[in-house]
Order: structure tokens, then C-alpha cells, then sequence
């Protein structure tokens, strides 16, 4: 099993907001999908996705609506806004950009080209 992967700051935003993108979903299936699609590299605990959460609501990058989910519960089920739409692709260009330029570094690491 792979070892759990501490996220760099601000990687959790992006993640929620790419997993939200694909449709309205409530906090636990955010955090089961980031879990699965990582292979269980991913976890992201409570205390750390809920606050996340309220936080891209209150920046109006998200909108929540109180639904049943399919355990009957009642949850709050997220949506991106479209000031978020616009957000997750300025942060997905700039996390490539990021990444890209990182993977560069690491080829020439130790001056062999």
C-alpha cells in the first residue's frame, strides 16, 4: 500500500475544486473520490477538507445546497460557482506550469544535463 501523502499548501483547494467540477457532491464523497483516484496517497481528513470547504464557499468560488444523499442523510452537496470554474482553470495552468518547470529541475539535478 502506498505511503499517505502530505499536500503541498494550497493542493487541496485545487483538488477540491477539480473533483467538485464534475458535479454537485458532498464533503465525505469529495474526500472518498480524492482518496480513491490517488490510489489511498490522498486522505484528506475532516479537519482539514471542512474547513477548505467553508472557506472556497466564502471566497464564492462554491455553492452548496442541502440534499439527501443516498444514505438517506441529510449533506451539504457543493457546486462550483463560475467565478470557481474560472479559478480551477487559472490554478490547474499555473499547477502544470509549476510542475513542469519542477520536473525540468529534477532531470539536470546535480548539473548532469
Amino acid at each position: 500500500m502506498p505511503d499517505r501523502s502530505d499536500l503541498p499548501q494550497g493542493t487541496l483547494d485545487l483538488l477540491i475544486l477539480h473533483v467538485i467540477a464534475a458535479g454537485a457532491i458532498h464533503g465525505y464523497g469529495i474526500a472518498q473520490r480524492l482518496q480513491q483516484i490517488s490510489r489511498d496517497v490522498v486522505q484528506v481528513p475532516q479537519g482539514s477538507l471542512y474547513p477548505a470547504l467553508h472557506r472556497l464557499e466564502n471566497r464564492g468560488l462554491l455553492t452548496a445546497d442541502w440534499k439527501l444523499s443516498d444514505t438517506g442523510r441529510e449533506s451539504k452537496f457543493y457546486r462550483l460557482t463560475a467565478k470557481g470554474r474560472r479559478q480551477l482553470k487559472d490554478e490547474e495552468a499555473s499547477w502544470l506550469r509549476l510542475t513542469e518547470a519542477i520536473g525540468l529541475i529534477l532531470k539536470t539535478a546535480g548539473g548532469a544535463p
